[in-house]
């Protein structure tokens, strides 16, 4: 059986090339190539450097891939070739096919790519540290085995939870959250002065990070280069320990999906409805889904979502020229591009036109619709504020304002979406309509829409400022204010957000026909 499986894994291997595309297959495989070659490079050439340093980045290194194998299935939806049912009609020994299938999957590109890698890192290890070749040899195997084995974990928890065949949609939602969260950090460690040493706030990373599942292996062999032998077996002993944690879990896995039937067909169809079938099925998702599909459609309010972004980074020039210092100049876009973001759907209800009855008609109560509508401005300015803070911070090298300026830019954006939910209902004004320029504007009779924009702006600049006033207390006295500016933030913008959505929601529901009549005349 073992053979079996291991010809079906070299079969398709060598049938991948030979179907569909083989040129964007075979390009894939040459550039897979060409970055575990530079890797190694990279690798063998720690091998110069002192003990503190290539251990830290070896560490470092290690966890983010440990990661990218674990999450890699989830974000991409790639089919799993070896999927357990797969051989279930068969009648497999439900005891074995775990261990034959884990061993399996080191046949395959990403894991003969990471093979070669852990090679390179033996040799850097033994040349660095004067690690005992065999030592190094068994680590590096615990730490193949453990990545090669939580891809299939992966593979697997994707398999019982979400749609065999991913939507687009789905997959942005997923590769949002990984935005967030990786490029502050990547822009962090970017940003960073080593001047031939470990700064301190990444040695502490790699400490923490060194003692867990996602590192052990790695750190166990540079503490014991280190001569810190109680770190080296706490490493080690942790290493271990994971491997037989990930081992079991996966045993569990494959025996669920061996006696698990599948989901109905009904349940899988709902992946080919695009932002229908990927959010929750009730009153909230339907609007977010038909929010999104205008939002990523419609050029009015594509030419809104791009103007903001531009309009905060310019900005920093006529301030500039006024003579203000360029490190404070540049900390203005990101308040300023989310209290934008916050002010986008002030109007959205204008921006629908005759399509709100769909609303109405349906008896869609108001709290779900106000917040279903805000999902698009959250699903763009949420990455898009994560990459701007990022860049910031990491130009001007004050990343202790991290937490306050989160704190600024969640009050701006979650109470300016909390006074839209409330402005679109109370005083909306008339817009282009669908299909037209974005730039025609209709003449107006009066300037009752202009008090829900300008309410909006004031309203989130009021609520937010006491935030605004901790974030300056943090430039000018010192970071004791930064977690007081992160909580307050938060907390606002949230407490403002569901206010002003449950106020919308209830003007909604009683206004619904004076709604209709204003989009059916204007």
């Amino acid at each position: 059986m073992v053979a079996h499986v291991l010809r079906l894994r070299l079969a398709l291997l060598a049938g991948a090339l030979r179907g569909e595309r083989p040129g964007r297959k075979l390009f894939a495989l040459l550039a897979t190539v060409v970055v575990t070659i530079a890797v190694c490079i990279a690798v063998i050439g720690l091998s110069s450097a002192t003990v503190a340093p290539a251990g830290t980045l070896t560490v470092l290194a290690a966890a983010a891939t440990f990661l990218a194998f674990f999450l890699a299935p989830m974000l991409t939806g790639t089919p799993d070739q070896l999927d357990p049912r797969r051989f279930g009609p068969f009648g497999v020994d439900e005891k074995r096919m775990p261990w034959i299938l884990a061993l399996a999957s080191l046949v395959s590109i990403p894991s003969l790519a990471l093979i070669a890698v852990n090679i390179c890192f033996v040799i850097m290890a033994v040349a660095v540290g004067g690690v005992a070749w065999p030592v190094a040899v068994a680590a590096a195997i615990v730490a193949v085995v453990s990545t090669a084995v939580v891809a299939r974990i992966g593979m697997a928890i994707s398999a019982i939870t979400l749609p065999e065949r991913r939507s687009r949609e789905l997959t942005v939602l997923f590769t949002i959250p990984v935005i967030v969260v990786a490029f502050p950090v990547a822009a962090y460690f970017a940003s960073l002065k080593w001047d031939g040493r470990v700064p301190e706030s990444v040695a502490a990373a790699a400490t923490v990070v060194g003692f867990s599942p996602i590192a052990a292996p790695q750190a166990f062999l540079f503490h014991l280069a280190e001569g810190d032998t109680g770190a080296a077996w706490a490493s080690g002993l942790i290493a271990l320990a994971s491997l037989a944690l990930l081992l079991a879990l996966w045993v569990h896995l494959v025996r669920r999906l061996l006696t698990t039937t599948e989901r109905p067909y009904a349940t899988r169809e709902r992946s080919g409805l695009g932002w229908f079938g990927s959010l929750p099925a009730n009153a909230f998702g339907a609007v977010a889904a038909r929010s999104l599909v205008y939002w990523l459609r419609d050029r009015r309010y594509i030419v809104n979502i791009l103007v903001v972004p531009i309009a905060g980074v310019l900005t920093v020039f006529p301030l500039m020229v006024a003579g203000v210092p360029l490190w404070a100049a540049a900390l203005v876009p990101v308040p300023l591009m989310a209290l934008f973001f916050g002010w986008l759907p002030h109007n959205d209800v204008a921006y629908d036109s005759t399509a709100l009855w769909i609303h109405i008609a349906s008896g869609v109560r108001g709290l779900p619709d106000r917040l279903g509508r805000l999902v698009p401005v959250l699903l763009v300015a949420i990455p898009v504020l994560a990459i701007a803070v990022s860049v910031t911070l990491a130009y001007i090298g004050y990343w202790h304002l991290l937490l306050p300026l989160i704190g600024v830019a969640a009050a701006l954006l979650l109470t300016g979406l909390g006074m839209s939910s409330i402005a679109s209902v109370v005083a909306p004004y008339a817009v282009s309509r669908p299909g037209d320029s974005p730039f025609q504007q209709p003449q107006r009779s009066s300037s009752h829409g202009s008090f829900g924009a300008a309410g909006t702006f004031v309203g989130a600049l009021i609520f937010s400022a006491p935030t605004l006033w901790l974030f300056v207390l943090t430039v000018v006295e010192g970071d004791e204010h930064a977690p007081a500016a992160f909580w307050t933030g938060i907390i606002t913008g949230v407490l403002v957000l569901f206010g002003g959505a449950a106020i919308g929601g209830a003007i909604f529901e009683r206004n619904g026909a004076r709604l209709m009549e204003f989009v059916e005349t204007t």
